[in-house]
């Protein structure tokens, strides 16, 4: 076992109990391997808030390389094992010339299958970008003590993972791991990966004891680095989940389901589940614009996403909820809008004009003289009417006809009512 120089937690996910695991690791690589677990058919609720299939008629994320640095990956899970899905890749942990395709925890397994699990009859969850390649890069094999405290990793071992990832050919990489020291190792060997324009998505942490305190995290505090934070079911950051300037984006985090090694899937918390949201929508981006460079993806990533509670640019939330399907088709036509023609004036025409003014005047005419003609009827019937009566009573004044006077009514005489 290599030897620990300093601190670098493993986010946990928890230790599993079930039926005995099936796969078949290096021999002696897995002390106690998990077991497997059932299988979960329903649709996550990370899965129906990402929508991550509304995306998938434009991009799948196929041609993209994942690098998965975590506890390895279990190439044996029926959602892994298309061929081609998951290569060999190589284990850092163990001396010797072990491939990094198993996983003796279920970490590794679960960050791979949120990245690019394959969907399958019978099970509602899947990847986010299920056409994507995984290349598994081990350097650890276990994220909990019995006691179920962080175990420590050799930042050696993971700076190694991380430029064999880069030299590989992966585009993104996933680093499901934190830490509160800046270890040169892994500053380093981030620094090569992003120069080799990969796009490194880490998580933010899960040492967050309350809502004020701003604490350091490693690598995702590094420069080109993507820093993921953790959000619940409403949309609220859970409660673990650090809070700081390295916080570039947040995703599902809590209760999210994952695959875990053999076989079935498992509910899990923390920050390491939420980076890998991130890293799929990375590789739908990548495959979907093969022109853009690591740092115009991770633009895009944060322009695209949805609002979350905290605002724009908060170190709780950063920018947002990643957004698969708008960090793919937001401005999908790349042809520049057409320039509009330039304003010609076009002389009048006064032919037109001409017509509209004697138009105009014989309907102003026309209206005058029936007008005139009304009020000349009226007068005739008028002169009708009041000359004879007037020549009858020779122009005389008339009376009215007087009003009758009613007699006066005699009062009722005074009665008695029963009330």
């Amino acid at each position: 076992m290599p030897a620990v120089v300093a601190a670098l937690a493993l986010i946990a996910a928890q230790a599993f109990t079930g039926a005995t695991a099936n796969a078949a690791p290096p021999a002696g690589a897995c002390q106690n391997p998990d077991s497997a677990r059932a299988e979960v058919p329903d649709l996550p609720w990370a899965q129906q808030m990402l929508e991550p299939q509304r995306a998938w008629s434009y991009s799948r994320g196929a041609g993209v390389l994942v690098a998965v640095v975590d506890s390895g990956v279990d190439a044996d899970h029926p959602q892994l094992r298309r061929p081609g899905k998951v290569l060999a890749g190589r284990d850092f942990y163990l001396a010797g010339s072990y491939p990094g395709n198993f996983d003796c925890v279920s970490h590794g397994t679960g960050v791979a299958s949120i990245i690019a699990a394959d969907q399958i009859s019978g099970v509602g969850f899947a990847g986010i970008a299920p056409d994507a390649q995984i290349l598994p890069v081990r350097i650890s094999d276990r994220d909990m003590s019995d006691q179920g405290q962080a175990l420590q990793i050799d930042p050696q071992v993971v700076g190694n993972g991380i430029r064999y990832a880069a030299d590989q050919g992966a585009r993104v990489i996933n680093l499901s791991l934190a830490g509160l020291d800046d270890f040169a190792a892994i500053r380093s060997a981030v620094a090569y990966a992003v120069s080799k324009d990969v796009v490194v998505v880490a998580a933010a942490g899960n040492s967050q004891q309350d809502t004020t305190t701003e604490l350091s995290s490693y690598p995702a505090a590094y420069d080109g680095v993507v820093g993921v934070g953790a959000v619940d079911i409403d949309g609220a950051r859970i409660s673990a989940s650090q809070i700081g300037p390295y916080v570039d984006l947040v995703a599902p985090g809590d209760k999210v389901l994952a695959a875990t090694r053999v076989d079935g899937h498992a509910y899990e918390d923390g920050t390491s589940f939420a980076a890998p949201f991130v890293a799929g929508t990375a590789a739908l981006v990548r495959a979907a614009w093969p022109q853009l460079s690591a740092a115009q993806v991770i633009q895009r990533l944060e322009a695209t996403a949805s609002p979350a509670r905290g605002g724009a640019d908060s170190h709780a939330y950063g920018a947002g909820i990643v957004n698969p399907y708008r960090a793919v088709t937001d401005g999908l036509d790349t042809a520049k809008a057409a320039a509009l023609p330039a304003y010609v004036q076009q002389p009048p025409d006064q032919a037109a004009l001409d017509e509209a003014a004697w138009a105009h005047g014989v309907t102003t005419l026309t209206t005058w003289l029936t007008v005139a003609v009304v009020a000349a009827i009226v007068l005739a019937v008028v002169a009708a009417v009041v000359v004879p009566r007037g020549r009858r009573r020779q122009w005389r004044p008339g009376r009215a006809a007087p009003v009758p006077v009613e007699p006066a009514g005699a009062e009722p005489p005074d009665q008695l009512f029963l009330l």
